[in-house]
């Protein structure tokens, strides 16, 4: 471990109990340990943190280790994975201004242990999913419940990132938000992007639906032409919309379909279809952008020889009317616009299964 490092962990440790207060909230402490779900403040019991000890060897105040996973490390690493952070700098930062300590001249910093790489792009996307976590248990999950969702069958592209970092533009400071995450991947499952949705850490209310309260609680990156956010592996049946909401709606009547989000209409029009597939549902949004790409895609499709059948809301989308008229009355709208063997297949099949 590099000078400096060593002697911002020693100054941490010195201040173990703190350093969880503010990092790990979510935990508490027991006796001269703090205990708490994982390092990435998720709430729990199976990581404990030493608060007192010698600072350095056996029984180290500031060491923890998570019981569950087997992970183990400093108080560095604890403000790395809680805050969301990547550089050693930039946590080597945070640690300084927990400890009220100045930053070190430019030429004594260390170097960063992985090379920067430009924001917005495929590698960000990927390094950031690499640092968030699954979504069960966290805001993003309470999130998708009041939004009238409780279908989670092969959701793992969704993730969780307590401490997502948000800009409104380049001339403002950099804010943290909890953060939904969704994988953007090809047809190859290769991760081209990501899909933010900064969720309000106060709770659900009817006039943002769950959002955090920013300008644009919802931005994508990477690679996204072509590409979407799936829930399930398409083979000669697929169905295609705009939301993550909205296809996770649809999602909950037809559990068993393959779905993809495209995440707007300009890139629902252009997705990439797979070779098998022969029959595409195409769920559109009921504005003008909606139209376009149900025309778009509908023409696309048929001259590839695949049937495009549209799936049309009663209100603006589908998450809409499931949070509007309910669970029953979706499936009953949607069931009529099904082809009969599809109704076979994947809604009375995945009614059954149920009861």
């Amino acid at each position: 471990m590099p000078r400096d490092a060593c002697e911002l962990a020693h100054g941490l440790a010195r201040t173990a109990e703190a350093v969880c207060r503010r990092y790990l909230s979510n935990g508490r402490r027991q006796g001269r340990y703090w205990l708490v779900g994982d390092v990435r403040n998720t709430p729990g019991r199976s990581m404990f943190v030493r608060l007192k000890g010698p600072e350095s060897g056996r029984g180290a105040a500031g060491k923890w280790t998570d019981a569950a996973s087997g992970e183990h490390g400093d108080l560095l690493d604890v403000i790395r994975e809680s805050c969301g952070l990547i550089d050693f700098r930039d946590v080597a930062d945070e640690a300084r201004r927990f400890l009220s300590l100045p930053r070190p001249d430019p030429e004594l910093a260390p170097r960063s242990a992985r090379p920067p790489v430009p924001i917005g792009s495929a590698e960000a996307a990927r390094r950031l999913l690499a640092i968030s976590q699954p979504i069960y248990g966290t805001l993003a999950e309470a999130y998708l419940r009041n939004r009238g969702i409780e279908a989670f069958r092969d959701i793992s592209t969704l993730r969780f990132h307590p401490r997502c970092y948000y800009r409104p533009d380049e001339d403002s400071p950099t804010e943290t938000w909890p953060a939904m995450i969704a994988r953007v991947t090809d047809l190859d499952g290769r991760i081209t992007g990501a899909h933010r949705t900064w969720l309000d850490p106060d709770g659900f209310d009817h006039i943002r639906l769950g959002k955090a309260p920013i300008d644009t609680p919802r931005r994508a990156m990477g690679d996204l032409l072509g590409n979407a956010v799936r829930f399930g592996i398409a083979t000669d049946a697929l169905a295609a919309g705009e939301g993550i909401e909205t296809m996770l709606s649809l999602r909950s009547v037809l559990p068993t379909l393959p779905m993809v989000a495209a995440l707007s209409g300009n890139h629902l029009a252009a997705i990439l279809l797979p070779l098998m597939l022969r029959r595409l549902y195409i769920a559109r949004d009921a504005d003008p952008a909606g139209e376009m790409a149900l025309t778009a895609l509908t023409t696309r499709a048929e001259a590839a020889g695949i049937e495009a059948i549209a799936l049309s809301p009663r209100l603006g989308d589908f998450n809409e009317d499931l949070r509007a008229f309910g669970i029953e009355a979706l499936r009953a709208a949607v069931r009529i616009q099904l082809a009969p063997q599809d109704v076979v297949r994947f809604m009375l099949v995945a009614v059954a299964a149920t009861r």
